[in-house]
């Protein structure tokens, strides 16, 4: 059989693969909405999940079930009744849960049980395992309004989970929960969610819920996502946002993101189930689809070590091949790594840019600069030219020089001017190709 678009897959498959090798063995907490179930999308949700448990990935999910519960509660003659986005479960609404977190938990296990062919699920083996690894306590009564069969997680049993995962299994949880005198308390998937994450230490907590994820202008549902938030902003917006009056308020899902993270969940995204694959999306591939929640930035910038010679030549690779950078051998990189600059995503190099000064003409080159094109437009190409400068002031150079045969535009839009080849200093002027006829532009460093 002919594979189809090698040109494509096989770049892709290799950028996929850092994220692969980092994920492995990490534990990964999903909470999935109802909604997903209700809108038709479980068996490809599923089939997602089994991707990631086929590479190794530690998985609990904790389904929610608010559409089933409603749909229950509107055969009987019943509404819906909220307060700050938590159902008041009274002691219908508590029977219809219990009938609701049955059928679902049957659904979910069925669909793990596929093995169809020409699917994900073929000779897949994921094995489900439930129970009673919650206990929980009432909600109360709060701002006089009484919950009733509403509650909260008490506790997880963090190390009966723990040895389930370690050994393969999928961790199915209901938002249901027990008191210690067996009492049934209705929780909600967001909070079951949250606990097991805190409880596990868990790397990630994804929610797949009917938000998009955050939109840089609030205000504008057409703006784009903020991919990546920190912590102290995502504290800011939370603020600065009205209470939730209904589980889909954007309020609702990013008080638990915000407290996962302060509690030790190294990332929290808010993803929606509505794009299929999301879930890999945000997973693998650099920006990701969602909202992701951090105590800090991950992306870094900082000066290159031996660590990172790999990286810097799998970036420049592509460029070197197409001529639009000069080929550098590793052998040259390791000698020169101390005069590179990097930036680093979760582990990936995204971009670089060396410093070579030449102190006896007070001028320096900044050469490889290269941003994967998976990023371009982000401004990193600007960061790692500030950084440059920084670099070579602090060295004492009053400029600093690029030779270019394609970006000649890009830099002078960022303040350089063209010049003569013969301003080169000797030492670099030496080794210039005159049969390659690159542009020469200058900066001066104010």
């Amino acid at each position: 059989m002919n594979l189809v678009f090698p040109h494509t897959f096989i770049p892709w498959f290799r950028a996929v693969a850092p994220y692969i090798h980092m994920y492995r063995g990490k534990t990964f907490v999903v909470g999935m909405a109802g909604e997903l179930v209700a809108a038709g999308k479980l068996n490809n949700f599923v089939q997602d999940l089994a991707i990631l448990h086929a590479m190794g990935i530690k998985l609990v999910l904790v389904h929610g079930f608010r559409p089933q519960v409603n749909e229950q509660l509107a055969a009987k003659g019943q509404s819906s009744r909220y307060h700050l986005g938590t159902r008041i479960t009274d002691a219908i609404a508590l029977d219809c849960a219990q009938e609701a977190a049955g059928q679902l938990r049957f659904e979910i296990e069925a669909a793990f049980s596929q093995a169809l062919p020409n699917t994900p699920m073929a000779n897949a083996t994921v094995r489900v395992v439930s129970g009673n690894f919650l206990t929980a306590r009432p909600v109360g009564i709060v701002d006089g309004v009484d919950y009733m069969h509403s509650g909260v997680v008490r506790r997880v049993d963090a190390p009966a989970i723990r040895r389930a995962i370690d050994i393969g299994a999928l961790v199915l949880l209901s938002p249901f929960g027990f008191s210690p005198t067996g009492e049934a308390f209705n929780l909600t998937m967001e909070d079951v969610a949250t606990a097991a994450a805190v409880a596990l230490q868990a790397d990630k907590l994804l929610f797949l819920t009917e938000i998009p994820g955050i939109h840089e202008d609030l205000g504008n549902p057409e703006s784009p996502i903020d991919t990546e938030m920190a912590l102290a902003d995502a504290r800011r917006m939370l603020s600065q946002l009205p209470p939730p009056s209904q589980p889909a308020d954007l309020a609702y899902y990013l008080q638990y993101c915000v407290r996962a993270c302060a509690s030790g969940v190294e990332r929290t995204h808010i993803l929606p189930f509505s794009v299929d694959g999301a879930l890999l999306l945000e997973v693998f591939t650099h920006d990701g689809i969602g909202t992701m929640i951090v105590d800090e930035k991950l992306e870094s910038l900082h000066e290159a070590t031996a660590d990172d010679v790999g990286g810097i030549l799998q970036l420049i690779e592509p460029f070197e091949r197409d001529g639009t950078l000069v080929k550098r051998d590793r052998t040259e990189i390791e000698r020169d790594i101390a005069n590179y600059t990097v930036i680093e995503h979760d582990g990936v190099i995204f971009g670089c840019a060396a410093l070579y000064p030449y102190p006896e003409a007070r001028t320096g080159e900044m050469a490889a600069l290269t941003v994967s094109p998976h990023v371009q437009s982000q401004g990193d190409g600007e960061r790692l030219l500030k950084r440059i400068e920084q670099r070579a002031r602090a060295a004492g150079l009053d400029s600093i020089f690029v030779l270019t045969t394609r970006t000649m535009h890009w830099f002078i839009k960022r303040g350089f001017a063209q010049v003569d080849p013969d301003w080169l200093p000797e030492a670099r002027k030496r080794k210039y190709n005159w049969d390659r006829r690159s542009q020469v532009l200058v900066k001066k460093l104010a």
